[in-house]
């Protein structure tokens, strides 16, 4: 849901779902349960990662194979790693916005599988914002890190393939 529209109101949907589940594991963690054991803590980590996702996947697309963008793609994609980096999912609209039907498939694909493995690994943010400024908040955060780069570098390849094929 978070790559799908970029900041949408797809995206909007997830966020809230994820920061509305906040108060409940803020209750919880006073009662002394665990952040990491905490659900409501996970689901913001799987949405938080989900979106830096698409910016940073396609900034490394544009790294991986620059000749299949142009000039100003390159140039968003030097933004992307910063935006991404932030949790601006919005980083991803010009390259969306060129070419809908292979950018928007794959930066989904690839946040889905970053949110599948955060979920798998456990990791969890009491915080309702994402990007390296709650790195120190994140459980397990070089799994965290781990699971968003792997979601980057699917959305690139997949991309890079989808591009490829209709040069």
């Amino acid at each position: 849901m978070m790559a799908f529209d970029m900041g949408g109101p797809v995206n909007k949907v997830a966020y809230t779902f994820a920061t509305t589940g906040l108060a409940a594991g803020l209750e919880l963690a006073a009662a002394g349960t665990p952040v990491g054991e905490v659900g409501q803590f996970k689901i913001m980590a799987i949405v938080m990662a989900a979106g830096m996702v698409p910016p940073i996947g396609m900034a490394l697309a544009t790294v991986l194979n620059k000749k299949l963008y142009d000039d100003a793609e390159r140039e968003n994609g030097k933004a992307g790693w910063l935006l991404g980096a932030s949790f601006i999912s919005e980083g991803a609209i010009p390259f969306a916005a060129a070419d809908p039907t292979r950018v928007i498939p794959s930066i989904m694909v690839g946040s889905a599988v970053t949110g599948g493995l955060v979920g798998l690994f456990g990791n969890a943010i009491p915080a309702p914002h994402g990007g390296i400024f709650v790195f120190p908040l994140v459980t397990n955060v070089f799994a965290y890190i781990a699971a968003i780069l792997i979601g980057a570098a699917v959305t690139a390849f997949m991309v890079n393939f989808l591009k490829g094929m209709n040069k």
